[in-house]
């Protein structure tokens, strides 16, 4: 006979599913996503045993999957009086944990393309200049141009996430309609 607790815990199964899977169209694994999932349902911090048990995967898959959240913000490792190990809770702020998210991603983003750049123009700049080669001078003042329009995205990229971060995006786009 299916009991309640057994509904409840089904529908629980579903939603927790469906999270994992929507974290996946971030680039999180299936497996992050469903501790995840099982956390933001938890009524109270879990330790990595508790975890291991509801998502069915190793203590060092928890682990990692854990150490993941934890550098996203999803997830925060807490203190429970009376016991040794950690526990842990979700954040369970959706759009804190889209803004956060995206806000470290454009920024990973922009210092990776800019530190390019700034190791390539030199140098592309000088074959431009020194070059007898017609066709290589234009093709490295088409370059040169590629990366300042790479550059002025990338300006535009760190001021939306300097808006995600502060939250001004917000009043443009606010989380619940306002009709």
């Amino acid at each position: 006979m299916t009991t309640d607790w057994d509904k409840l815990e089904e529908a629980r199964d579903v939603m927790e599913s469906a999270i994992a899977q929507s974290m996946v169209i971030y680039g999180v694994t299936p497996s992050v996503g469903r501790i995840y999932g099982v956390l933001y349902f938890a009524s109270e911090p879990l330790s990595i045993d508790e975890i291991k048990v509801q998502v069915a995967m190793s203590k060092a898959s928890v682990s990692n999957g854990l150490r993941e959240l934890i550098e996203t913000e999803m997830v925060t490792k807490v203190w429970k009086k009376g016991e040794r190990k950690d526990h842990f809770i979700a954040e369970k702020d959706f759009l804190r944990n889209f803004l956060n998210y995206f806000v470290k991603k454009i920024r990973q983003e922009r210092n990776l393309l800019m530190k390019a750049a700034e190791q390539t123009k030199p140098a592309i700049h000088d074959i431009m200049e020194h070059t007898v080669d017609k066709d290589v001078e234009e093709t490295a003042k088409q370059d040169l141009e590629l990366i300042k329009e790479a550059q002025d995205y990338l300006d535009w990229t760190t001021r939306l996430a300097n808006a995600l971060e502060s939250r001004e995006i917000l009043d443009y786009v606010p989380p619940k309609n306002q009709e």
